[in-house]
């Protein structure tokens, strides 16, 4: 086979109808090393005002220098300026202060050092951070571009993020808010046992001390503002953080679907507000799993009650958000064998027969942008309006149950506005890290 053309392999491998009509459709790609290339092709989303970009697995090289190169093309070339990623929100903060040269701003040892530490501790992201630092020096301050954490896991550091602000600015404020969060601080190893001891009914709720310290927050805002606005802005995140993790995991024990929704919904509300305080001008990068950023209601996930950040922002956003997924056949990945577990090179098995991610190795294509809301692609949508199943790995791989852990049924079509395809991936590189400190309950993928 190897002596055939191109489309002579193509028919010899017994492609379906589905991955011929994708062959003509979809768009090579470029390697994402040949950033500007690779990023190029996406000139055709710069209008929106979110973009949202996926990934298939958690530790994937292509897909986060793939990000990256999107990342950039939109940022130079069409005026994006935040970019907010699946993360806890101190961590991202300290990445934020060093690429907008902030005080204190520093991307060191001390930063992503929960479970899943290589999830953000790994060369790429690395890398991303140097460039977009690069790109902030020579921008005044109002201008330069944002890197922010949307996820609700940083119970302990937020709280004691907002001690710490309010001992600069309300040394007496600092009293109260440590009184209040000493609710929660008995629990500060494994907030998850917090929620256990509330509903077994062997410990109080600390809802009201929560929702106090933040309401205390808001109502200071000018005065707090006048001080330091950056500053306020971070610690009134962190004090919602608290709010919402409260009760996170005081839900998570009547199942996933009610958690899930609840953390969804905070990744939006927290993308919101960082549009909200940028202006009419602010235009936003997502970086999350396909499972978070593709509409939930085309998926399994949505069809038993879950909804996701990717349906929230297509109905506020309508056309001027972009739904982008990412998918590959086979490679290695770096995941763990279960939460907590140590960080492993491992390899990804071949797509199943019945999934999407074999529809598309099936066009003999490597690297592919395939743009499904391209009105004159309309076979090709049709096409994938049928469900198959979709692959989705997050920080646990478990190959031996695959089709149980990783597989969901969806419909392609209707869950992303545009899918890029890479046949095979490697594992990123992660960066030297201590012991992970916590193990946060992504259920059910890691993701």
């Amino acid at each position: 086979m190897a002596d055939l053309l191109p489309s002579e392999q193509f028919r010899a491998a017994g492609a379906d109808e589905t991955a011929g009509a994708i062959r003509h459709a979809c768009e090579p790609l470029p390697a994402p090393e040949k950033a500007e290339a690779f990023g190029a092709m996406f000139d055709r989303f710069g209008d929106a005002r979110v973009v949202l970009l996926g990934e298939a697995t958690h530790g994937s090289s292509e897909f986060y220098r793939a990000r990256a190169a999107i990342t950039r093309q939109l940022v130079e070339r069409h005026g994006f300026n935040i970019v907010a990623v699946e993360a806890d929100w101190p961590d991202a903060a300290r990445i934020d202060r060093h690429v907008r040269h902030r005080a204190a701003g520093i991307y060191d040892e001390a930063t992503f050092t929960r479970f899943p530490t290589w999830m953000w501790r790994n060369e790429e992201v690395a890398a991303f951070a140097g460039w977009l630092r690069q790109h902030n020096a020579d921008l005044a301050a109002e201008r330069r571009v944002e890197f922010r954490g949307l996820d609700v896991y940083s119970m302990y550091a937020s709280m004691t993020a907002v001690i710490d602000y309010l001992a600069r600015v309300d040394p007496p404020a600092a009293e109260s808010a440590r009184r209040r969060y000493g609710c929660l601080t008995p629990w500060h190893v494994d907030p998850a046992l917090y929620g256990r001891s509330v509903v077994l009914g062997y410990s109080d709720t600390c809802e009201d001390a929560v929702v106090e310290q933040l309401k205390t927050l808001l109502e200071n805002r000018l005065d707090y503002t006048r001080k330091d606005g950056e500053d306020y802005f971070d610690a009134a995140q962190n004090a919602r953080i608290v709010r919402t993790a409260e009760r996170y995991y005081r839900i998570m024990y009547r199942g996933s679907t009610e958690s899930w929704n609840l953390r969804d919904r905070h990744m939006f509300d927290t993308l919101q507000n960082l549009m909200d305080a940028r202006g009419p001008k602010a235009k936003a990068v997502v970086w999350a799993h396909n499972s978070h950023i593709g509409n939930a209601a085309a998926t399994a996930m949505g069809w038993q009650g879950e909804f996701n950040i990717g349906e929230l922002c297509r109905t506020a956003y309508r056309d001027e958000a972009a739904l982008i997924g990412f998918g590959t056949d086979r490679g290695t990945v770096a995941a763990a064998d279960d939460w907590g577990g140590r960080m492993q090179v491992k390899r990804v098995l071949p797509s199943r027969p019945d999934s999407f991610e074999r529809v598309f190795r099936q066009t003999g294509i490597a690297r592919s942008l395939t743009v499904l809301r391209d009105a004159k692609h309309g076979e090709v949508r049709e096409l994938l309006s049928k469900p198959r199943l979709e692959r989705a790995i997050g920080v646990v791989y478990r190959p031996e149950t695959e089709i149980y852990s990783h597989y969901f049924e969806a419909v392609l079509s209707e869950q992303f506005d545009a899918y890029v395809w890479f046949e095979e991936t490697r594992a990123i590189t992660p960066l030297p890290a201590p012991r992970p400190k916590g193990v946060p309950d992504t259920y059910p993928f890691g993701v």
